[in-house]
């Protein structure tokens, strides 16, 4: 079995940084990346706003190697990862991205856009902007509007307005594409290589707090068997907040992201195999034009930030009646692959959740993969909605899947809401009303009344027990009208 050590590497902008939380004991293994940057390698460009990943001026920007050894860049909300994410990757800060040349700073192009259109006033927004900005100039050659929403919809600016940021960013098809960053792309993988060859298990075991980062699937399940109350994180962008906003102490993780078992999407016969690792992101880029049910709803999961680094597995491992993947799930009947060192089972997403936070993933148990029914006869739709676009909680939200006969009537359907009760539920009464009826307006708002009655949400900040119910018919109306246009 491979050796664990208490030791974490990574680059920090060019410079290798390597912590040994044996030994550096103001440090801990879920210190965020924002303290770390900040208090101990004192790079003060990265501001904290809300420590919950919601306004980003906390953004910075992380490369790693792929599958192929190229570098991949991605940013994240500093503010909400934990130190150990950092473990053979590099990390690049706002001051890193200007040059001194002949005594004077020259800006990186992105700063220079943002400088052109008066992109800044008071400041405190601009190092998340422009990091944010940087990820964009290095991933998207010639951004469209919809790529610029993408890379801005986490960062919030209360001066500025938006648009001459949004101008800034619409300079890039100009701007030239080799930076300093492309000179030493070779030089970084190479870096990037040598560390990884000697990364092993990190495991810190001290008082009141454990921490296990194993890199294989095998070692996380003999680990979960052992220590059966380790909580599992993979991104932990929801985790953490019960550090960073609560204040608790998260005494004993399991850290599943260094395990890339976990983190590949494969099309088999008739269905995919999505790993519980996989990224949001990683799911929406992959997903985007061939299932566009997904694609609607991912898109307006968090930002992009958190997309990066939040898991498939970490949305269903929580059992959030809000959250986003699961109505969708639930309406293309996907499946959870589900194993411990003993056992290796599937089980039906409905089946699964059981109640508030509560599912019937056992302790000892990881979810592995979730399997995705292809389906070419299905329309399938989903609807979020929010009180905002981007960045926001479910109010409600639908996924619904329909399959007609010859003759337009309701063969098989499902209807799937988050956010209407205990936990992501079908409205099975609603579901059975419509089975072989004419797919029609009129039959529509029968089902509506059905439908109003199925459900006992509650009222709470975001919406009162009858707006949901009166959202929920009307989410059904809009997907009538969706399959009248297809």
């Amino acid at each position: 079995m491979e050796q664990n050590n208490s030791i974490i590497q990574f680059l920090l902008n060019e410079e290798l940084r390597t912590i040994d939380f044996r030994s550096q004991k103001t440090l801990s293994p879920t210190t965020t990346v924002l303290n770390y940057v900040r208090d101990h390698a004192k790079y003060k460009g990265v501001k904290e706003g809300c420590a919950e990943g919601d306004c980003g001026a906390c953004t910075l920007v992380i490369a790693e190697l792929g599958a192929d050894d190229e570098l991949f860049y991605k940013t994240i909300t500093s503010c909400i990862v934990f130190l150990p994410y950092l473990n053979g990757k590099q990390l690049f800060t706002v001051e890193y991205l200007s040059d001194k040349q002949n005594g004077e700073t020259k800006l990186h192009p992105v700063q220079e856009a943002l400088v052109k259109t008066n992109g800044s006033q008071c400041g405190y927004c601009t190092p998340g902007f422009v990091m944010s900005m940087f990820n964009l100039y290095k991933t998207v050659k010639s951004p469209d509007r919809e790529d610029v929403e993408q890379a801005l919809s986490g960062n919030l600016c209360r001066c500025t307005g938006y648009q001459s940021i949004l101008d800034a960013a619409y300079l890039f098809k100009d701007l030239p594409k080799d930076d300093k960053f492309s000179l030493l792309k070779e030089k970084n993988i190479r870096d990037l290589k040598e560390i990884d060859a000697k990364l092993s298990n990190f495991l810190i075991d001290r008082e009141k707090e454990v921490y296990y980062q194993p890199r294989q699937l095998s070692q996380a399940l003999e680990y979960k068997k052992d220590y059966p109350e380790s909580m599992l994180i993979g991104g932990a962008s929801d985790l953490a907040l019960l550090k960073t906003k609560k204040y608790q102490d998260l005494p004993h993780l399991l850290d599943l992201s260094k395990i890339k078992e976990l983190q590949s999407i494969e099309k088999k016969d008739g269905y995919w195999e999505i790993g519980a690792g996989v990224s949001i992101e990683q799911l929406r880029e992959a997903f985007g034009n061939k299932f566009s049910s997904f694609k609607k709803m991912l898109d307006v999961f968090g930002s992009q930030q958190i997309r990066n680094v939040a898991t498939l597995g970490g949305n269903l491992g929580s059992g959030s009646p809000i959250g986003d993947t699961l109505p969708v799930l639930m309406a293309h009947q996907a499946e959870l692959l589900i194993e411990s060192v003993d056992e290796r089972r599937t089980e039906k997403l409905k089946d699964y959740l059981l109640g508030y936070h509560k599912t019937s993933l056992m302790p000892e148990e990881i979810i592995t993969k979730v399997i995705l029914p292809s389906d070419e006869n299905q329309i399938i739709w989903s609807e979020k909605v929010s009180k905002r676009r981007d960045l926001d909680i479910s109010t409600v939200c639908a996924g619904f899947a329909l399959k007609l006969t010859k003759d337009q009537k309701v063969q098989s359907i499902v209807l799937a809401f988050g956010g209407m009760a205990a936990i992501t539920y079908r409205a099975y009464q609603t579901e059975e009303f419509l089975l072989g009826k004419p797919w029609e307006k009129y039959v529509i708002e029968e089902a509506m009344e059905i439908l109003k009655d199925e459900f006992t949400p509650i009222s709470d900040a975001r919406a009162e027990a009858d707006g949901r119910k009166l959202l929920a018919k009307n989410l059904l109306l809009k997907f009538y009208l969706f399959t009248l246009e297809i």
